[in-house]
């Protein structure tokens, strides 16, 4: 009689989800977004969830919950139903590797399920116009005479934009002072002015800098150069093999989220991704589409995962 009554709620079980898969999205769709409106996520959340409320016949209500490099939106995720109509927007920091930085009430990699990579792109090395150097070479030889007198910001205490310049520290044997800032904008325009020397960021972050010539882009840290900055050379290529630092972002879904609506948005997103207006206006805001099933965007996260865990743990870099 046991067995039979376990045997009963799982087939009853079984049945919730399918109901659930079948009548799903039967409201609006709630996508959180880890970082505030008018960033590169930003439009990444926006320009899907146009798309896919014509494709699902559902609005995509679109909410910004930027703050403590992104936990604060993951968290709010790994809290909601897991009945496909709350999903999260975010990045490969709280993603991939912020877990090893702090401690959190939630484990990223257990508690959300990967729907599909949406875009990637390299960070880009910045230095200030009045700094002489030209490439990473340059900037190597000038630090390592300097050491502890050059200092670099970034956009937040275990940021991408952190973690990269470690690593390049690490690589490159030089000692740079760490000026973490609340945010990209203020970051970049620390270096504007002359009041850092350095930073580590997105295309979209340093472009409009680099356009009126008070900072200089010396290096991009993909493995090969990025087609949308194809002029820049890569770290890799300047005298650090093997370096490679990728900004990526994607959509997770609370765990226990039935596979058949994982699967659904992901095909969904990744038509969307294949649009050519959709590639445009990306690429505009200096993104690369991705797309690709659930499980490459799964392995993605956890390759990245034991990467900067190496790295954290050597640099001792942390979330105060």
């Amino acid at each position: 009689m046991k067995f039979l009554n376990m045997l009963l709620a799982g087939v009853l079980a079984l049945s919730s989800l399918t109901a659930m898969a079948e009548a799903w999205p039967n409201h609006p769709i709630r996508l959180v977004v880890a970082a505030p409106g008018g960033s590169s996520l930003d439009v990444i959340a926006r320009t899907v969830g146009d798309k896919l409320k014509e494709r699902l016949g559902q609005p995509i209500i679109v909410e910004n919950i930027p703050g403590a490099s992104g936990t604060i939106a993951s968290g709010n995720v790994v809290r909601a139903a897991p009945d496909g109509h709350t999903l999260l927007m975010s990045y490969n920091g709280p993603l991939a590797y912020t877990q090893y930085l702090t401690t959190l009430a939630y484990d990223a990699q257990k508690d959300l399920v990967p729907v599909i990579q949406t875009s990637s792109q390299p960070n880009v090395l910045v230095v200030a116009a009045g700094l002489p150097v030209k490439s990473v070479a340059e900037l190597i030889a000038y630090a390592k005479a300097r050491p502890g007198r050059l200092n670099y910001a970034s956009v937040g205490n275990g940021s991408s934009s952190h973690l990269t310049m470690e690593l390049f520290k690490t690589m490159a044997g030089v000692y740079v002072v760490h000026i973490p800032y609340n945010g990209a904008p203020p970051a970049a325009l620390s270096v504007a002015t002359g009041d850092t020397q350095m930073l580590f960021s997105v295309p979209s972050v340093v472009i409009p800098h680099l356009r009126s010539g008070k900072v200089r882009a010396i290096a991009v840290t993909s493995a090969s150069r990025f087609p949308l900055m194809p002029d820049l050379p890569t770290v890799a290529e300047s005298g650090l093999p093997k370096f490679e630092s990728l900004a990526w972002n994607g959509i997770m879904a609370p765990a226990g989220t039935p596979p058949d609506i994982i699967q659904r948005l992901n095909r969904e997103v990744d038509a969307i991704l294949k649009q050519p207006d959709v590639k445009a206006r990306l690429n505009n805001a200096g993104l690369e589409t991705a797309g690709g099933s659930p499980e490459q965007f799964g392995a993605l996260i956890a390759r990245e995962a034991r990467k900067w865990a190496e790295i954290i743990r050597r640099t001792g870099a942390k979330i105060d």
